[in-house]
């Protein structure tokens, strides 16, 4: 398995990392692959990466939460990174409208942005939604000339919605939310193209249930895994070879 989205760099692994690792080592995680989201991020994120570098793998970019007046300032800062380190992805990036929508003009020009240097650079996207699918879709829409490729992470979205998401050429990113029981995930599961699903967790947040509440960890990508076999009604096998294959040929690992 592949968790293709967790922030194990952050203050809330700071006692245990080496042991979250290990777990999730323990459980068939080959790799972790690691968003940042803002300046503060980078350092923790690259010295995560640094200790664990056979397994954890960086992406570069500007999380839609943490983009505010200084927006360009930010951006030049974060674009210059890829001149000095080999990442991934160009990621977490996208648009988020649930918690403040005072920037929400900067937030699309930071999309926007950070598309085109995905474009430029030939590296796929890790796009954040919230309250913003349309909204992400329509720049998609206009943004994409058959170059851009990614993933929508944390995907709880409907069949309707998956299908606009795969049509314009991005898979989903399932994680713990398609455990949750009022999430109505059981009834999208079985109709998602499997070729482009790929799993994540989104560590230290969204635990996937039986853990739902508690901190998230790179080790609970089997119990997404596990929901996502037994909805489709097929064998956890044949869904992590799916999805460890889509994560690969996606993130060039």
């Amino acid at each position: 398995m592949i968790d293709t989205h967790a922030h194990i760099y952050a203050t809330e692994f700071d006692q245990d990392r080496d042991d979250v690792v290990k777990r999730a080592i323990a459980v068939g995680i080959e790799h972790i692959l690691l968003p940042n989201i803002d300046l503060e991020s980078i350092e923790p994120m690259l010295a995560t990466e640094a200790a664990y570098p056979e397994i954890c793998r960086s992406m570069m970019g500007l999380h839609p939460c943490y983009v505010d007046a200084n927006v360009d300032a930010t951006l030049n800062t974060i674009h210059s990174w890829f001149d000095k380190h080999n990442f991934i992805a160009v990621g977490e990036i996208g648009i988020d409208l649930y918690w403040d929508k005072t920037y929400r003009k900067e937030q699309e020009h930071a999309f926007v942005t950070q598309l085109n240097w995905a474009k430029e650079m030939d590296l796929p996207v890790v796009i954040h939604t919230r309250d913003s699918i349309e909204e992400t879709l329509a720049l998609l829409k206009t943004e994409q000339n058959g170059d851009l490729r990614g993933v929508f992470h944390c995907f709880g979205g409907s069949i309707e919605e998956a299908k606009s998401i795969n049509e314009l050429g991005f898979h989903l990113g399932l994680g713990g939310v398609s455990t949750f029981k009022n999430s109505g995930m059981d009834k999208v599961i079985p109709e998602l193209d499997m070729t482009k699903v790929i799993l994540e967790t989104d560590c230290p947040y969204l635990a996937p249930v039986p853990n739902r509440g508690k901190r998230n960890e790179p080790a609970y990508t089997e119990l997404v895994l596990n929901r996502i076999a037994d909805v489709r009604g097929i064998s956890t096998k044949e869904v992590a070879e799916i999805t460890t294959n889509n994560a690969k040929s996606l993130f060039s690992l």
